[in-house]
């Protein structure tokens, strides 16, 4: 390899009786072109950095609408962001004695067509770059001593629809095990029977290395939460070549839940001889899971609804590159919305996502892809090497999650074209054996859009599961007609607002656009094919058939810039998101919040109340809360009391009879019924009148008592900064994050909404400064550099710790106001 060097040796502890070593590679150097090396950090995505244009990734595509095709330029469709073309990473690792090991490398996930190379001879590759995957490395390639590992990637030209980011940008193991181990990913935990009083645990377990009628005694512990052995089994393998099952029985099992991620560990000890030779850790819950026809989903015998959201990989600012912090925080948020579960849209997902859903209660559907062979979406998407590696990136995908708890549900894919394909049933019904061979415990479903075509050609009667798109008119048809008696809304909402921005007058638009390329923040506005969050919260509570839904999205993302995605530059991000691109709350999620989070009350009120030009019109407010009313007084003024409506039966009969893409023919009609739906989850006063001052609600509960009141005033001029991290202390492990979201407010500290000036972050100590953004998605401002504008008065920075304990500070400065400035403890 040219401009090759040796880098500084990693040095690899085998320690004592050849047991199971995993060690992370983290310091690797890269090149886009084998000349240039820098040294880098692995999880590393090489395109966040930018710049943005339009030209990168511009892709032609032909719509057909009332029968008529035209082609158009999708803009931003992958983030304006270059992400095409091939990279390179190297480093060393050293092996003090390779004498009676067995080594292979796991990789989390690899952006894209990875081929490794290691001493410089080529070991293997993978071709999906959203898969984790794992290579053996044949017997005599590593050497005592210094060893190198490179690895090339290439992401071609029209290969995805959103920002797939690229590189090394998920972790890499080394794994070094005895001759007799377990292989990865080569346990299988399921709870049969589960109860209060007690519960079955069978682990079904492979022994790789094994001679042919050996005996190799395995030792399994049951360790519970609290780290106590509940149950062991110790018995002996005989070697023939198949898996090993020991089954146990727990008593007064903690069951996992959302409320309560309870989480066990089998600890699998392999001996020979009487010497151990590989520990194997197997973390599990022991929950169940039910699907009843006609009557939902109960978890842990509980009737229990999907509140889900659909995630992409990407973190915003840090793009690709994976972040178990980052990941932690969009957790934490979207529970304390109410939500409950996560569909992996559309891709295999991090090991650290699945592994925090574990830990902190979230539900998760796991997706592969979202193309098939017929027809692909993208050029070079995944329908161009799905014939090759479908059968082999599903069967990757179940064994590696088909242990933890959260998952609970598989995807097959995604409003694949093949749903009206010659080959689709068939296609499916190999994807969906794949995943009843591999794990018989969860249910098969598939994102559909193509109502007609799934119905009439068996298609969702095929699937578990039958999940639609956007599809909540005509789900009550649907379950009437399929045999499973179960609906799922696999995706739903797509309603786009950008945070803070509220456009006049307030109506309910579909593909509404604006020169400022911006949404309404009024939650009213949604894409051709989508709709307002409000009709799809009735589906739910109207019908126990119907399981639940997962909105599009909970955060946004990097590319698909809907509506503003064909010829609109600069868009770079979408806005279906509750959450924003800095991971700050819209005013849906507060909409979400009011349904979902039946713990704590929520109030809140929109819009802002800065609106210098509109003395004298009207600027509709409206409150979400969980409260049934509530008491609307501006100016001291009041605007009466409001009620959430009575449950209305919903007739869109007339957009049921159009086509996919002619639903905009009844839209006209279809808006007294959408404003119904609204009526029954919002409280909206039409005819405020616009006067700077105080807004203030007061919410009352069903008995009429006062229960909770808020305000929102008019903000003065700009007088100081203000900071507001999300957490005080970061470990000090060189990883850990902290958002601080970054605002203006006037002198008697109320906060200025429609603030826009530039703001520099400053970083000293025990970590520095790691990227920001304001969650416009219009903005061409890099991410990595410590500079942003804010947007409907604020932006995040992200300060990452560093390895040595100390104190972190941070200061914001900008022109025309007093800067601030904040610590942190590392430790």
């Amino acid at each position: 390899m040219r401009g090759f060097f040796i880098l500084p040796a990693l040095a690899i502890s085998l320690g004592v009786s050849a047991q199971r070593s995993d060690t992370a590679l983290k310091q690797w150097e890269f090149s886009r072109d084998m000349s240039d090396w820098k040294s880098v950090s692995v999880p590393h995505d090489w395109a966040i950095y930018g710049p943005f244009d339009r030209s990168n990734d511009l892709q032609k595509v032909t719509v057909e609408q009332n029968g008529e095709k035209t082609a158009t330029w999708k803009t931003g469709r992958t983030g304006g962001l270059p992400y095409i073309g091939k990279g390179y990473y190297r480093t060393t690792f050293e092996v003090p004695d390779t004498a009676g090991q067995v080594f292979s490398f796991e990789f989390d996930g690899a952006m894209s067509n990875p081929r490794v190379k290691v001493n410089g001879k080529e070991i293997g590759h993978w071709a999906y770059g959203y898969n984790s995957f794992y290579i053996n490395v044949p017997a005599g390639v590593i050497v005592p001593g210094k060893n190198s590992i490179e690895v090339s990637l290439e992401n071609k030209e029209k290969s995805s629809r959103w920002y797939p980011g690229a590189g090394l940008y998920r972790n890499v193991r080394l794994v070094t095990t005895s001759p007799v181990h377990v292989p990865t990913w080569g346990t299988y935990v399921i709870t049969p029977v589960v109860s209060a009083k007690e519960a079955s645990v069978r682990l079904t377990t492979e022994i790789a290395g094994a001679a042919k009628a050996q005996k190799i005694l395995v030792k399994t512990d049951i360790i519970s939460p609290d780290g106590t052995v509940v149950a062991t089994n110790n018995s002996v393998y005989h070697a023939q070549g198949q898996p090993f099952v020991q089954d146990f029985l727990v008593e007064k099992p903690q069951l996992w839940s959302p409320d309560t991620p309870c989480l066990y560990e089998a600890r699998t000890t392999l001996s020979v001889d009487g010497k151990d030779v590989d520990v194997y850790n197997t973390r599990f819950g022991i929950r169940s899971l039910e699907y009843i026809p006609e009557k939902g989903f109960f978890l842990n015998g509980e009737y229990t609804k999907f509140k889900g959201v659909c995630q992409h990989h990407d973190l915003g600012p840090l793009g690709a590159a994976v972040n178990k912090a980052a990941l932690a925080r969009q957790i934490e948020m979207l529970k304390d919305m109410g939500a409950n579960a996560i569909r992996t849209s559309h891709n295999m997902p991090a090991p650290e996502l699945v592994e925090l859903c574990d830990q902190m209660g979230m539900m998760l559907m796991v997706e592969p892809f979202d193309d098939w062979s017929f027809r692909p979406k993208s050029q070079n998407g995944y329908g161009s090497i799905f014939g090759e590696w479908a059968q082999k990136d599903m069967e990757n995908m179940v064994k590696h999650y088909r242990n933890n708890a959260s998952v609970v549900m598989w995807s097959v894919g995604n409003e694949v074209p093949s749903q009206w394909g010659p080959d689709g049933v068939s296609e499916l019904v190999m994807l969906q054996d794949i995943c009843h061979r591999l794990d018989p415990t969860r249910p098969v479903t598939c994102g559909m859009d193509q109502y007609g075509a799934v119905i009439d050609n068996g298609f969702a009667s095929t699937l578990d599961i039958p999940g639609f798109n956007y599809m909540f008119l005509k789900h009550k048809t649907a379950y009437e007609i399929l045999p499973q008696k179960l609906i799922l809304g696999s995706e739903t909402a797509s309603t786009v607002s950008s945070r803070g921005v509220y456009m006049f007058p307030m109506e309910l638009k579909a593909g509404a656009k604006y020169p400022n390329h911006q949404s309404s923040g009024y939650d009213t506005e949604f894409c051709s094919w989508s709709n307002i969050p409000d009709v799809d919260f009735s589906m739910d509570d109207d019908y126990p058939w119907m399981i639940g839904q997962f909105v599009w999205t909970g955060f946004d993302y990097l590319g698909e810039p809907s509506p503003y995605d064909t010829d609109s530059w600069p868009n770079h991000s979408s806005v279906f998101g509750i959450i924003d691109l800095a991971s700050l709350p819209k005013d849906r999620y507060y909409l979400y919040r009011s349904q979902w989070n039946k713990k704590e009350s929520t109030l809140h009120i929109l819009p802002h109340w800065n609106w210098k030009g509109r003395e004298g019109e009207k600027t509709p407010v409206m409150v979400y809360t969980s409260y049934p009313s509530a008491e609307l007084i501006v100016n001291g003024k009041s605007y009466g009391i409001k009620s959430k409506g009575e449950a209305k039966p919903l007739d869109y009969s007339k957009r049921l009879s159009m086509s996919f893409y002619d639903r905009d023919k009844a839209w006209d009609e279809d808006r007294v019924q959408d404003k119904a739906g609204m009526e029954r989850y919002r409280l909206v006063w039409d005819d405020v009148v616009y006067q700077p001052g105080e807004v203030r609600v007061v919410a009352y509960n069903a008995d009429g008592s006062k229960a909770e009141e808020k305000t929102v005033r008019t903000a003065g001029k700009a007088h100081h900064l203000v900071l507001t991290p999300n957490r005080s202390k970061l470990a000090a492990d060189g990883e850990d994050l902290v958002y601080i979201t970054v605002q203006v407010a006037d002198k008697d500290g109320n906060i200025v909404p429609d603030d826009s000036r530039a703001v520099k972050f400053a970083t000293k100590g025990a970590g520095s400064f790691r990227a920001t953004a304001n969650g416009d998605p219009t903005s061409l401002r890099l991410f990595h550099l410590p500079e942003m504008d804010l947007f409907s008065g604020a932006a995040t920075a992200i300060v990452q710790a560093g390895k040595t304990p100390g104190v972190i500070t941070f200061e914001a400065s900008a022109k025309g106001v007093k800067p601030a400035k904040i610590s942190f403890v590392v430790e």
